[in-house]
C-alpha cells in the first residue's frame, strides 16, 4: 500500500506527519506544495507542539507485507 506523507514542523520544531492513502501518481509537486501551503494557512490541524508553521517534506511511501506460513 502506498501513502503520501506530508511532513511539517510545528511551533516546537517537531515533525508532524499527515498521511493520505492511495495517492495519485505521479505526484504533482505544484499541487502537493499548494495543499501544504493551504494546510498551514488555514491552521486546520493541531499538534501537541502547537500549530504547523513550516513545510519539511512530502514523500510517497510504499509498504509491502509478506506473510510467512508457520
Amino acid at each position: 500500500m502506498k501513502k503520501l506523507e506530508l511532513k511539517f514542523l510545528n511551533e516546537d520544531d517537531k515533525v508532524v506527519t499527515i498521511s493520505l492513502d492511495e495517492p495519485t501518481e505521479p505526484a504533482d509537486p505544484a499541487l502537493v506544495n499548494a495543499a501544504m501551503d493551504a494546510i498551514i494557512a488555514q491552521n486546520c490541524f493541531y499538534s501537541s507542539g502547537g500549530d504547523l508553521v513550516k513545510k519539511k517534506e512530502a514523500r510517497i511511501v510504499e509498504r509491502n507485507i509478506f506473510t510467512v506460513e508457520i
